[in-house]
């Protein structure tokens, strides 16, 4: 599949089927391809809980307004945001690349983030956005549907995962094989309304 059509395709999707389990081939491969995704001076900040543990994630459904889709999807991934990915060992997201860019880049991030909390968790929650549609998309490559997801209690759920104290969660998303397509699109805005070009008046 293109991308572009991928992208026309993504929809999500509530209805899974109970019964399908994606092997563990494919989700490496679906989260090998999410961490190909931009983050903000390379720090991948993202973590990507897989919730495995069928009673767990009926606790999670629980906490989730008792959504189906969160038990009923073949794969759930809790989307996680390490928001002192910035320090811990920021050598190694440059280690590859030349010398120079190593020796200018690496201050820069300890230069930026250090007692800048607003700008370590936009820049990490960004990062997750933009992995939560790398994910969809490559899922939909693959022959899944999926659906992201807020609506859920954010406390409980950390609890439920054991959340460490300086991560916070993004978002779900669940993935699987749909038995009920998602409904028509309800209506997309004209692009002339939400493209600006310049400045706004």
């Amino acid at each position: 599949m293109d991308t572009l059509k991928a992208i026309e395709e993504r929809r999500s999707v509530k209805s899974y089927d109970p019964e399908h389990q994606m092997t563990q081939e494919e989700i490496d491969k679906l989260l090998s391809y999410t961490m190909l995704s931009p983050t903000a001076f390379n720090i991948q900040h993202w973590r990507f809980l897989v919730v495995q543990d069928p009673e767990l994630r009926q606790k999670i459904r629980e906490a989730s307004w008792n959504q189906a889709q969160v038990t009923d999807a073949s794969l759930l991934v809790v989307i996680c945001a390490d928001l002192k990915a910035w320090k811990k060992a920021p050598d190694r997201y440059w280690r590859n690349a030349p010398e120079p860019v190593q020796q200018a880049l690496v201050p820069m991030i300890l230069n930026y983030y250090k007692d800048n909390t607003e700008a370590e968790r936009d820049e990490a929650l960004r990062s997750c956005g933009m992995a939560a549609q790398t994910l969809m998309l490559v899922a939909k490559e693959m022959g899944y549907d999926t659906c992201p997801m807020d609506g859920f209690d954010f406390d409980k759920v950390g609890e439920l995962i054991n959340l460490p104290e300086d991560y916070l969660i993004s978002m779900f998303i669940v993935v699987g094989k749909a038995i009920r397509p998602a409904n028509e699109r309800a209506g997309q805005l004209p692009l002339e309304e939400v493209v600006i070009y310049d400045r706004f008046e």
